[in-house]
């Protein structure tokens, strides 16, 4: 599996995930930048994510759900802060009730930072996402933030090995 660290820590209100890919930095980036490619490994495999929208631009919006196996929907968005291509973007992740992606009220919203960085003919992606409140941290760990990002990060040696 390719994290190699997940590190929730309730002082600093952050959830630190590490993963190596034996992949170049560019290509890597590329799972995130291309939203075919980033909707087959968002989700874990059991909620597979349809990407509706992507723009990875300063001020552009992702928008997405994930899928259960019984056939429900699980809205997701992203407001794009900052891209620094290929080495590291940020953003904040929220719930929606729908697909009108409106941010759900009294869920959590996390800022995240992603950084790119080569490591011996490979690439190291550490993603920092950081809470307004030990609440929210509590609530996306008891919802299986932790198996779920495992999960779905986990997918990308299988689409990086498809090269």
């Amino acid at each position: 599996m390719p994290v190699t660290e997940f590190i929730p820590d309730t002082e600093s209100l952050t959830i630190t995930v590490k993963a190596e890919y034996h992949a170049p930095i560019e290509r890597v980036w590329q799972v995130y930048s291309d939203p075919r490619q980033m909707e087959r490994v968002w989700g874990p495999p059991s909620h597979p994510a349809t990407i509706v929208e992507h723009e990875l631009a300063p001020g552009g919006r992702v928008h997405y759900y994930m899928t259960s196996p019984e056939g429900e929907r699980f809205y997701g968005w992203w407001s794009i802060v900052a891209v620094n291509e290929p080495v590291e973007f940020a953003f904040d992740d929220g719930f929606a009730p729908d697909d009108s992606f409106e941010p759900q009220e009294g869920m959590p919203v996390s800022r995240n930072v992603y950084r790119f960085e080569e490591m011996g003919g490979g690439t190291r992606v550490t993603a920092v996402s950081s809470y307004d409140s030990e609440e929210a941290l509590r609530t996306v760990l008891e919802m299986g933030v932790e198996e779920g990002t495992r999960e779905a990060m986990g997918q990308i040696d299988e689409l990086l090995a498809e090269d």
